[in-house]
């Protein structure tokens, strides 16, 4: 890497690490506990109604995944969403294990001669043909309460599943950070414990609309993890939880999708 490249990305990864918890009311034990907190990015590909998604399809799966891979960025989750609420879209999601492999990620990219072959059509995509069009991302910090990326053994073998994205906004930075604090004090667990399938739960660090969180749960199908979302309801450990004053008004808007899995997801 030159110099001049080694120096912008090094001050970039140096920039993103005081983001996790700048200006932040954590805990000791988080701060404690974030060197060893997985990032997310969370990449939505927004596609022109009717528009042939292929050169985009063979993208990420020939040349992106393989390459983010090779940066130690995995796994690398892919989906469409079963009933589009915005248009037809891609999802993708890359778990980063830090800010420093996120910050340089588009500079070693760029200098990977596999990467660039692979990923040729779509790189030079004409404007009068584009691969999307436009493009969404959110940089997101894993919770404590879940600080790596699990897969239930239906995603390791790769079994029919789908998943929920749920996106939680709050009206002040406080509040979200109260809502976090929810999740690491027993909803995660529980929901674990009622079969609901956690997959990340990631604090949005980067991106539109903050402050939020979001996170993936999922099923073997949509009927089962219903079932999961009832039995969740009716558990009376979110019963006190919902109704601890700590934490009322924490979330002031609540958006779920549900996403299928590419032929090629990792996840």
């Amino acid at each position: 890497m030159k110099r001049r490249e080694f120096l912008t990305t090094s001050i970039a990864a140096s920039t993103l690490a005081g983001l996790g918890t700048a200006g932040l009311n954590v805990s000791a034990a988080e701060r404690a506990g974030g060197q060893n907190r997985e990032y997310y990015e969370l990449r939505v590909y927004r596609l022109k109604a009717g528009a042939d998604h292929a050169l985009l399809d063979a993208y990420v799966e020939k040349a992106a995944i393989p390459a983010l891979n090779r940066l130690g960025v995995k796994p690398v989750g892919v989906f469409t969403e079963i009933d589009p609420k915005d248009g037809p879209a891609l999802y993708m999601l890359s778990t980063y294990p830090s800010l420093e492999v996120f910050a340089t990620a588009t500079a070693r990219l760029s200098a990977d001669p596999e990467f660039q072959k692979a990923g040729a059509e779509y790189l030079s995509s004409p404007k009068s043909n584009p691969a999307f069009d436009r493009m969404d991302s959110w940089l997101m910090l894993a919770f404590a309460g879940l600080p790596k990326l699990e897969l239930p053994s239906y995603c390791k073998e790769k079994k029919p599943r789908i998943f929920e994205l749920r996106t939680y906004e709050s009206h002040s930075e406080v509040k979200a950070l109260k809502k976090v604090e929810m999740f690491n004090s027993g909803e995660i667990d529980l929901m674990r414990e009622v079969g609901l399938g956690p997959i990340f739960y990631g604090q949005a660090l980067i991106g539109s609309n903050l402050p939020h969180l979001a996170y993936m749960v999922s099923g073997e199908t949509q009927e089962e993890h219903k079932k999961h979302w009832g039995a969740f309801g009716a558990h009376p450990t979110w019963t006190k939880l919902k109704n601890d004053p700590q934490y009322a008004d924490t979330v002031s808007k609540i958006y779920n999708r549900f996403l299928v899995p590419t032929p090629y997801s990792q996840i």
